[in-house]
């Protein structure tokens, strides 16, 4: 029971994404970050925006970071501490598009949320693996500014299906950063999810 409640978060969050998928076409358009809608009295679309994906592909490939990154990173927190962090990355994410990137018209999928996640999990963990913590860090660090430089890795719209929206985890990984800062002033230790 108690490994199963330790990946309770990452499960509900694959739920969403899957259950937004088998929706197919008609679910993407209704439930995907779209600038004009959400202006139109479409709030929700904050929220969901980040749970829709170009299609199967896209999702099972977030959803296996979300894994990887939840193996890497997820005894980390609590799970409240998890979900103050996904709610600080969404609002970061949505008010970076909406501050920063008038220009983007819709957006989906879960990779800004997971790099935020990323983020904050090292920064929670850096006082007990210091040298995994920078090193992980440092490689996000690359990969955003490499992508901020040139644009997306190569071969990674392929494999998504579509155009990839680099800003999503610049935005994600900088409020990842400043929530997992935040929740380690507390500098308490997690208790198991």
């Amino acid at each position: 029971m108690r490994r199963t409640a330790q990946w309770r978060v990452p499960l509900v969050i694959a739920a969403a994404s899957v259950s937004a998928e088998l929706g197919g076409s008609s679910s993407r358009a209704f439930l995907r970050f779209e600038r004009t809608a959400i202006v139109d009295a479409e709030p929700w679309r904050l929220v969901t925006g980040h749970f829709v994906h170009l299609g199967p592909a896209h999702m099972l490939m977030n959803t296996a970071a979300l894994l990887l990154l939840w193996l890497l990173v997820g005894q980390n927190l609590t799970a409240a501490g998890w979900l103050v962090v996904i709610s600080a990355c969404l609002i970061g994410i949505d008010l970076g598009f909406w501050l920063f990137d008038p220009q983007l018209t819709w957006y989906v999928g879960l990779s800004g949320l997971l790099h935020g996640m990323l983020a904050a999990g090292l920064v929670a963990r850096y006082r007990v693996a210091m040298a995994e913590s920078l090193t992980l860090g440092c490689l996000l660090a690359a990969k955003i500014l490499f992508e901020q430089v040139a644009g997306p890795l190569p071969g990674s719209a392929l494999s998504a299906g579509g155009p990839v929206v680099v800003n999503a985890h610049f935005y994600g990984a900088l409020a990842g950063v400043a929530v997992g800062l935040l929740l380690r002033t507390g500098d308490q230790p997690a208790e198991p999810i």
